[in-house]
């Protein structure tokens, strides 16, 4: 059977098979995956600052570095018996600062989206008087 290159490739997808050959779509905010120290980053900003904060680290400035630090916004719920999963946010970076002892909570940002927006709000309501928060690079 002779197939064109399109015939191929929709007999592909159909079947659900990853074609190989195939160029990944570009990213939503044309951002590109980074790996360090076998860590993938979701942007080249992210990674830079990781680099950054290592070397804060190294030199004593900074300590208890996280990566993705967790935190809770809203509890899940029950809703007329359907339950609805914890809002959670996921900062870029947590550490405490040495000469301070201030907790610091970063996430690089090359855009903000608004459900960004709405989650650092609830950071800020629910966190903001135990970590400093700072968006870098917006």
């Amino acid at each position: 059977m002779n197939w064109t290159e399109a015939q191929y490739s929709k007999y592909l997808k159909e079947k659900g098979i990853h074609n190989p050959e195939h160029k990944p779509k570009r990213r939503k905010f044309n951002n590109r995956i980074t790996e360090i120290d076998g860590i993938k980053f979701d942007s080249k900003a992210e990674a830079k600052r990781y680099c950054e904060l290592i070397i804060l680290k190294d030199q004593g400035l900074i300590t208890e570095l996280d990566l993705q630090p967790k935190f809770t916004l809203q509890e899940s719920i029950v809703y007329k018996g359907k339950k609805y999963g914890a809002l959670k946010y996921i900062a870029d970076f947590r550490y405490k600062e040495t000469d301070t002892g201030l907790w610091v909570v970063e996430d690089v940002k090359g855009f903000r989206t608004d459900v960004y927006k709405i989650k650092m709000k609830l950071f800020l309501n629910i966190y903001g008087d135990k970590y400093d928060f700072r968006e870098i690079g917006v």
